[in-house]
């Protein structure tokens, strides 16, 4: 019996090794077959129901709709506001959308109705002016000028700075001397308060890849500071052809940012405070997934 127990011990050991291989195996396809299945979201009752009573009335242009109006930016008839969860962000997003993105299957209207106050859509090429706030708006979008979230603070200050140069380099203005006290003092209290309090607005583009330039070079947006996402692969269902799976939706382009911003600007623990962002998306991503897994194309047309 002792002979046969270093045996047994190992084939234990080599046993448990195969189970614990194989749970996390399993965990990992999991993961992979719905990765969001971990946000911290509302709960989405009434999306489920408004899915089984299908398309309903906006109450202010009496379009049908499903699940909400992407005219009006408002939850329809049978999906009462006050079950949409509400989002708290840390700043301003303002989205510009091409002309030629349907409003249909825009995400970026997710971000309009759960955090109404904070989130402005303008369709091209009605935006607002940027220039006399660029020390405090930052443009997501990749390209050889951008940086880093983490380096967000120390290129807005630096502008902050030079903005107040330019200023009092400037004899026609009269005030200056007052405005560069106060600015000055605002910059103080920036670096007294630390890193991150500077940006107010983050702005972000939304359409096809292949659409986008025709936005990024406009003149207005030329002189903003411009960021680049971390790498993150995309769960959308809509997927540009012959794009990697690297290019995100609007909603998740957002969403990702305020991760990032939250932990490497603020400085802040992540819990799940932006996850509601996801709460219209991560509903559809699984609604459309379970509808291409039972061959249901009547549950796909639903919220086209």
């Amino acid at each position: 019996m002792s002979l046969n127990s270093p045996v047994f011990l190992e084939e234990s050991e080599e046993s448990n090794s195969k189970f614990v291989e194989t749970k996390q195996s399993q965990t990992t396809s999991i993961a992979s077959e719905d990765p969001l299945q971990n946000l911290c979201l509302a709960s989405q009752e009434v999306l489920h129901k408004a899915q089984q009573t299908g398309r309903s009335k906006c109450l202010r242009c009496g379009g049908s709709r499903m699940f909400y109006c992407y005219t009006c930016y408002v939850p329809v008839e049978n999906v009462p506001i006050e079950q949409i969860p509400l989002v708290k962000l840390p700043l301003k997003i303002d989205i510009i959308k091409h002309p030629n993105e349907t409003d249909g299957k825009s995400t970026a209207i997710h971000a309009k109705l759960l955090a109404p106050d904070l989130v402005n859509i303008y369709t091209y090429p009605c935006i607002p002016e940027y220039e006399e706030q660029d020390y405090e708006v930052a443009l997501i979008f990749p390209g050889p000028q951008s940086v880093s979230i983490k380096d967000i603070s120390f290129h807005l200050q630096k502008r902050m700075q030079d903005n107040i140069r330019d200023k009092s380099d400037d004899p026609d203005k009269p005030t200056v001397k007052r405005k560069k006290t106060e600015e000055m003092e605002d910059l103080d209290l920036i670096g007294s308060k630390g890193k991150g309090t500077i940006l107010k607005k983050i702005i972000f583009i939304d359409s096809t890849w292949n659409q986008t330039n025709k936005i990024f070079t406009d003149e207005r947006l030329q002189g903003l500071l411009q960021v680049e996402l971390k790498t993150r692969k995309t769960c959308f269902w809509r997927h540009q052809k012959g794009k990697p799976d690297t290019f995100l939706s609007t909603i998740e382009a957002i969403y990702y940012f305020l991760v990032d911003y939250h932990t490497e600007i603020l400085k802040e623990k992540y819990t799940g405070q932006y996850d509601n962002l996801l709460f219209f998306y991560s509903f559809m991503y699984r609604l459309i997934k379970d509808a291409k897994c039972s061959g249901d194309k009547e549950k796909r047309k639903l919220i086209h």
